[in-house]
C-alpha cells in the first residue's frame, strides 16, 4: 500500500516538486494550501502522515498543530525557516514528531517520512508491557489504565513506552528522548519536561505529588513499578 502524505503549505511549486519526486517511491502526496483546508482534509481520513509548514498566511502551522492535537495523533513533520530554533522548539512542544528546515530537499524529506513511520509502525510480534494497572500494547501502539484507554500522541506513546520498558529505573532526559526515537532532533530540557508533564496528566498523576511518573531531581524521570 502506498504511503498517504498530506502537505499543508501555501507554495504550489513545492507541492509539484515533492509530488514528482515522491510518487516513484510509493508516496501519494495530497496538498492543502492553507491550515483550515488542511484540517478539513485530515478530518476526511485517508492520511498516514502530515507535512506542515509553519509560515502560512491566516492560520499558521503552529495554530494548525494545536488544533490537530486536540483530535488526532497522526505523525507530523514541521517545515521551518532555516535556523529558526524557536519555531522548532514550540512545534515539538505542541506535539510535532520531527522538523525539517527549508529549503526542503525531497530526498531528505523522504528519509524523514520513512523514519517517522518506522517509529509508529506496529511490530510484527505482539508484545505487552504491564506496570501496575498500566498496560501497553506495543503492537497496537495503545495504552490503558484499567478499562480506560489513553489518548496519546505518537511522541507521548514513545515516551511512555521508553519509561515503561525501564520501570523502576531513573532515565535521564537525554536518554529518554533518545529511547523515544527522537535522538536526531536536538531539544533542550524544557521541551522534554513539557511532554512529560502532558503525559503525566494523561496518566492521571498529581502534578505536585506524582505517584506514578516521578521526577528525580538532577537525574531525570522514573515510572514507578508499584500501584498508581
Amino acid at each position: 500500500m502506498p504511503t498517504r502524505v498530506l502537505l499543508i503549505d501555501d507554495d504550489p511549486k513545492l507541492h509539484a516538486l515533492l509530488q514528482t519526486y515522491l510518487a516513484p517511491h510509493e508516496v501519494v502526496l495530497a496538498h492543502a494550501p492553507d491550515g483550515r483546508r488542511g484540517l478539513a482534509a485530515v478530518a476526511e481520513g485517508g492520511v498516514d502522515l502530515i507535512v506542515l509548514d509553519v509560515m502560512m498566511p491566516g492560520m499558521d502551522g503552529l495554530d494548525v498543530l494545536r488544533a490537530l492535537r486536540k483530535t488526532s495523533a497522526l505523525p507530523v513533520i514541521m517545515l521551518t525557516a532555516r535556523g529558526d530554533e524557536a519555531d522548532r522548539v514550540v512545534g515539538l512542544e505542541l506535539g510535532a514528531d520531527d522538523y525539517l528546515s527549508k529549503p526542503v530537499y525531497p530526498r531528505e524529506l523522504l528519509a524523514r517520512i520513512r523514519a517517522v513511520l518506522r517509529r509508529v509502525a506496529p511490530r510484527l510480534e505482539a508484545e505487552r508491557i504491564i506496570v501496575a494497572d498500566l498496560e501497553i500494547d506495543v503492537n497496537r501502539r495503545s495504552a490503558r489504565i484499567g478499562a480506560n484507554e489513553l489518548v496519546l500522541t505518537a511522541l507521548e506513546f514513545d515516551l511512555l513506552l521508553a519509561l515503561a520498558s525501564r520501570a523502576g529505573r531513573v532515565i535521564s532526559r537525554d536518554a529518554l528522548w533518545e529511547a523515544a526515537g527522537r535522538g536526531e532532533v536536538r531539544v533542550g530540557d524544557r521541551t522534554v519536561d513539557v511532554h512529560v508533564s502532558r503525559l503525566r496528566a494523561k496518566l492521571g498523576d498529581d502534578a505536585r505529588n506524582p505517584s506514578r511518573l516521578q521526577t528525580v531531581r538532577g537525574m531525570g524521570y522514573m515510572l514507578v513499578r508499584g500501584p498508581g
